[in-house]
């Protein structure tokens, strides 16, 4: 953990106090990897303190993943532990982040409840699920995965219909291939018309000067997005 970054300490729950979380429906608790405070990594929010609830669970399994620990593990708590959390934290900026966070239910009213406490409000999903039920307060930011991921065909196209200026759509590149595959779905979708688009590199993979030549040789009208997290505290570092 970086000393610039601020942890929760761990609050293990009693066997009954688990219980009675997993007695509540649904929609009010959530199965949590961790929430802490950082600066924000990605999008144009890049470099803001920002609190990160990340969420346990995901239906894809890119090659590339840096959050496997996000798979499996966490601990069950109800919407009001991690409103109140959040609150403790004292941000005005908040991401909901995973894995993937809208696999569970409760997460929709968790980020309702968010924007009703009038923080700024961010979401980051794999792009696989339906973004139309989340509230139109959230700031979406949508991956699109490339074929390098080896989830491609997880896509669900239809998200990229209800994109609004607010949000943000994000590739991860892991070569040229993903690179001319990105191009040509902005290009189909008109997406740069209807939201920042940024392009991420798989780290120790890809060298960015190499996107970057290919964006200017394009005239892409995109972002070239370091992973600021990495660069600060490294690939490896949880909770920052």
């Amino acid at each position: 953990m970086s000393p610039t970054t601020t942890q929760l300490p761990g609050r293990p729950a009693s066997p009954s106090a688990a219980t009675d979380v997993l007695r509540l429906p649904p929609r009010q608790r959530l199965k949590v990897s961790e929430i802490f405070y950082s600066l924000q990594g990605e999008s144009t929010f890049a470099g803001l303190p920002c609190v990160l609830v990340r969420l346990v669970g995901c239906q894809m399994r890119c090659r590339w993943c840096d959050t496997e620990y996000a798979f499996h593990g966490g601990e069950w708590m109800s919407l009001d532990d991690v409103v109140r959390r959040v609150r403790e934290l004292d941000c005005p900026l908040v991401e909901l982040t995973g894995g993937e966070p809208l696999l569970q239910p409760g997460a929709l009213p968790l980020l309702e409840r968010l924007c009703d406490l009038g923080l700024r409000v961010l979401l980051e999903t794999g792009g696989g699920l339906d973004i139309s039920p989340v509230d139109p307060r959230v700031h979406r930011i949508v991956d699109v995965k490339c074929p390098g991921s080896g989830e491609h065909e997880a896509n669900l196209w239809s998200n990229l219909d209800e994109l609004r200026g607010s949000d943000e759509v994000k590739f991860v590149l892991a070569d040229e291939e993903d690179y001319l595959f990105a191009r040509e779905v902005i290009g189909r979708h008109r997406l740069v018309e209807r939201c920042p688009v940024h392009f991420s590199v798989v780290f120790g993979e890809l060298e960015p000067a190499s996107v970057a030549a290919w964006i200017l040789r394009d005239r892409l009208a995109v972002r070239l997005q370091p992973q600021l997290h990495k660069l600060l505290w490294g690939a490896e570092t949880r909770g920052v």
